[in-house]
């Protein structure tokens, strides 16, 4: 039996199962490493892909102007200005979390006027390519201008209810320096602090105003004053309605007082008057008591 066991194993069609088992078993392993490594490696280079693929991003950035602002003024610009940025995927949402660039407008080498501007990056990485909108302003520059002014205080309402009236406003600030533009500069005609009064106010009023320049007409002008704000108080009186008033309190007052006096001086005389009288009745008694003791 135990030769026919060993014989078995001799013979060449079952050793060929046995390597075509291992055969199979060993395809299969191999197969699914392979399989495997390729996931991983197809895994590993779409991340690289989307990292080195190009994206755009639309970042909202500040305009830097530059000029010498101690001797000019530029209006017309906008204040920020949008760029459309593109590269690879990674670099662009770094720089537009960060903003570590700027976007300017070089205008110092311009003469007072008005002048259309290319707009320009500085600081943007090499990789990224960049549009900004709009490409081009148009800027008006002015000669800068400072002068002094007095501050004007302008009151919503002279009259109050109850007779009561407003009194000679005061401002903590009398004049103010104004800057801007050579051209708004002289328009100015006044520097306002405008105070709205309540029609039944009865104390004291203190506000604290911003000041306005204001030409001829009315209109406000485009320009920087310093301070910007004022602390403005109004006394306020008694009428002529509440004066009268109390004049007759204290005439109403003042009669009362005389009454009473006079009530108390009746009442002293009355009971001066009643002594005098008891005084007489004693002298007439004491008079006729003599007579009948000289009669006896």
């Amino acid at each position: 039996m135990g030769k026919d066991t060993k014989g078995f194993f001799r013979r060449k069609w079952f050793l060929r199962i046995i390597s075509l088992i291992l055969a199979l078993f060993l395809f299969m392993y191999v197969n699914g490493s392979k399989s495997g490594f390729l996931r991983q490696n197809t895994r590993n280079n779409n991340q690289s892909s989307a990292l080195m693929s190009d994206k755009s991003a639309t970042i909202k950035m500040p305009l830097d102007v530059t000029i010498d602002n101690s001797k000019y003024i530029v209006s017309g610009y906008p204040q920020y200005v949008k760029v459309r940025v593109t590269g690879p995927s990674a670099l662009v949402t770094t720089t537009s979390n960060t903003q570590n660039f700027k976007i300017y407008a070089d205008l110092s080498d311009l003469t007072p006027g008005r002048h259309r501007v290319k707009l320009k990056t500085s600081g943007l990485n090499s990789e990224l390519t960049s549009k900004i909108e709009p490409n081009y302003i148009n800027v008006n520059i002015q000669p800068r201008k400072t002068i002094t002014m007095k501050v004007t205080i302008r009151l919503s309402t002279k009259d109050l209810d109850n007779g009561y009236k407003l009194g000679r406003p005061h401002s903590d600030i009398q004049t103010v320096q104004v800057t801007g533009s050579k051209n708004e500069v002289n328009q100015v005609d006044k520097i306002v602090a405008f105070v709205a009064i309540p029609h039944n106010a009865k104390d004291n009023v203190s506000r604290q105003v911003t000041l306005q320049a204001l030409d001829r007409n009315g209109q406000t002008l485009n320009v920087v004053i310093s301070p910007t704000t004022t602390n403005v108080s109004i006394p306020i009186s008694a009428g002529a309605e509440s004066s009268s008033s109390n004049s007759s309190l204290s005439s109403s007052e003042s009669k009362d007082d005389t009454s009473s006096s006079a009530r108390g001086t009746s009442k002293s005389t009355s009971s001066e008057s009643s002594v005098e009288t008891s005084q007489s009745s004693s002298s007439i008694n004491s008079s006729e008591n003599s007579s009948s003791s000289n009669t006896n």
